[in-house]
């Protein structure tokens, strides 16, 4: 298997972990849509599981709503994310049974750190989740 690296515009990472931070009692979720022109935005979606503070269930109605705007905007689903507000950014047995998509980098932030976020990124390999380098870029305008 080839080395993938995942490559994401500071200014988004930004709004990743901001979303992360002013929700810091639950697991935020939200998906990153890419274009061909390397265009790429962040969805946030609400989560709605029972026990939002250790795991994440996208809000069917907002998802569908975020793919059709990536749709709209000639994306792909490229990234799903969400937040561990007391664990660290590994994925846990739970998400990777729960994942179902295996050609999308899937992005975990952690809260339990002190001063510093953590954010790593994965792929789904079989029934593992491989980690990949991430890559911040700042953005030329």
């Amino acid at each position: 298997m080839q080395t993938q690296t995942l490559y994401l515009p500071r200014p988004l990472v930004n709004k990743i972990l901001t979303h992360a931070q002013q929700n810091p009692d639950i697991e935020v979720c939200g998906l990153i849509g890419n274009s061909a022109d390397n265009r790429k935005d962040y969805y946030p979606i609400s989560n709605v599981a029972e026990d939002p503070d250790h795991r994440f269930l996208m809000d069917a109605p907002e998802q569908i709503e975020a793919m059709k705007q990536m749709r709209d905007k000639g994306q792909q689903l490229y990234a799903i994310v969400h937040s561990h507000p007391t664990a660290n950014a590994q994925p846990s047995a739970l998400d990777i049974k729960e994942n179902s998509y295996d050609n999308v980098f899937y992005i975990i932030t952690s809260l339990n750190t002190k001063g510093v976020l953590e954010m790593r990124s994965f792929v789904q390999q079989d029934d593992a989740m491989q980690e990949v380098d991430l890559i911040l870029e700042d953005e030329e305008d």
